[in-house]
């Protein structure tokens, strides 16, 4: 079975009101996991990192041994993710690292996809942000 995880996180101003989305899903496209977080005053690639911190702990802590697809339509986070990046930013790093860290031992592969694909995760981001305006 292939799990399917949709994360965004966004900020309105940037720095500005943060929030993040995730949108977690069997092979079927069934629902197993959704979560809408406030992050106070962040950037956007903060929020973005912190969704995916998100969707990591929800994994480590409820899959086994089943693939799981990240997918994000924030190119930074996918080819940071990948390597393809390097972290130049201080306090993205220290973000970079847990994440890095809550990958280890499971079989974890990183998509870049549009953001007409994520339109969940983003809705889910949006609510965040909606709910301390």
């Amino acid at each position: 079975m292939k799990i399917r995880v949709f994360t965004d996180g966004g900020a309105r101003g940037n720095p500005g009101i943060a929030g993040y989305g995730v949108w977690i899903v069997n092979d079927k496209g069934e629902k197993l996991y959704e979560e809408s977080r406030f992050l106070g005053i962040k950037t956007n690639n903060e929020a973005e990192y912190m969704g995916l911190i998100g969707a990591l702990t929800w994994i480590k802590d409820n899959v086994k041994d089943e693939e799981v697809e990240i997918n994000s339509d924030s190119q930074l986070l996918i080819r940071q993710m990948k390597g393809l990046y390097k972290v130049k930013s201080p306090h993205l790093k220290e973000l970079w690292n847990k994440a890095q860290e809550l990958t280890n031992n499971k079989n974890i592969t990183f998509r870049e996809i549009p953001r007409e694909a994520n339109q969940k995760a983003d809705a889910l981001a949006n609510l965040a942000m909606d709910s301390k305006q």
